[in-house]
């Protein structure tokens, strides 16, 4: 399970630009924020969404929630200030876009590190071009700071030149090469964002299927998908007491030297205890955050 099991069920992108939006996200139900200094802000607003944003965050407010600060990419003009700027700026983890290779993960690593950055500052990597699929495990590996890999769907259809389908079905194998790679590196994974607001059938769809492939939670555009994304990333009270049960009956069995557990009428073996532990994991973190949020 991650090294750091934190919940990441909903994760709103919100703009670097957008002062109302960045304070707003402090009353939003979602695990985590990421403050967009890439895609959702204009090359004219760079420079003062960077200096908003790191503002925000050091105000604080945000509670229990990662605060993910998107940078742009290392090699533009605002890539190698955007990390400076991250690395003081009191945020959980910082965004890498376009990741591509080890190497990018380390070199902005060496800026971070060199601008001061806590030991504890967390890399995200954006997955989003066809050769981040093919250097998915090199990348989940490229360091130690790495706690999620996020998929970026939006990008990578527009390098495939494929469509998105109702099934994403052009993204599987992309899907299946990244969730080996963060589930053998031992990060979280996040899905990546659904972009028709008014397909509320669909976003359910593609959250249904982001569970059962694996992923930890989804990223998301609009605070009105905040709900839905942590009903569908959440265990049920069923798989809460199920978890619970396989968990004592695993404990009691080793206290008495037995080497066969039953539970409901199954044999329970050590994949399953390790299933039931992640899902008490889940459930205590989120939890805290709700906790969190409603005091």
């Amino acid at each position: 399970m991650p090294r750091t099991f934190i919940a990441l069920r909903s994760v709103l992108y919100v703009p670097g630009s957008n002062e109302r939006a960045l304070k707003k996200s402090r009353s939003l139900a979602a695990d985590a924020l990421i403050f967009d200094l890439e895609d959702a802000v204009a090359p004219s607003a760079k420079v003062e969404a960077r200096a908003l944003v790191s503002r925000i965050v050091q105000e604080r407010g945000f509670g229990l929630r990662q605060v993910v600060i998107r940078v742009n990419v290392l090699g533009s003009r605002w890539g190698y200030e955007d990390l400076m700027v991250a690395a003081k700026s009191g945020a959980n983890a910082v965004l890498l876009p376009k990741v591509e290779s080890g190497d990018m993960v380390r070199q902005a690593e060496m800026v971070l590190v060199g601008a001061g950055a806590p030991e504890d500052l967390a890399l995200w990597c954006m997955m989003e071009t066809p050769r981040g699929m093919l250097h998915a495990e090199e990348i989940a590996t490229a360091s130690p700071r790495i706690r999620a890999i996020v998929m970026g769907t939006s990008d990578l259809a527009k390098d495939l030149g494929a469509a998105h389908t109702k099934e994403r079905l052009p993204f599987l194998t992309s899907f299946g090469l990244c969730l080996l790679a963060a589930r053998s590196a031992d990060v979280a994974i996040i899905d990546g964002v659904h972009l028709d607001l008014e397909d509320d059938e669909g976003f359910s769809r593609t959250c249904e299927q982001g569970f059962e492939l694996g992923f930890d939670g989804k990223t998301l555009i609009h605070p009105k998908t905040i709900n839905p994304a942590n009903r569908a990333f959440s265990p049920t009270e069923e798989d809460i007491e199920q978890a619970d049960r396989i968990i004592k009956a695993h404990n009691e069995a080793v206290a008495k030297g037995v080497g066969v557990v039953v539970v409901d009428g199954k044999l329970i073996e050590n994949l399953h205890v390790e299933g039931a532990r992640r899902t008490l994991l889940l459930a205590n973190s989120i939890k805290k955050l709700e906790k969190n949020l409603s005091g």
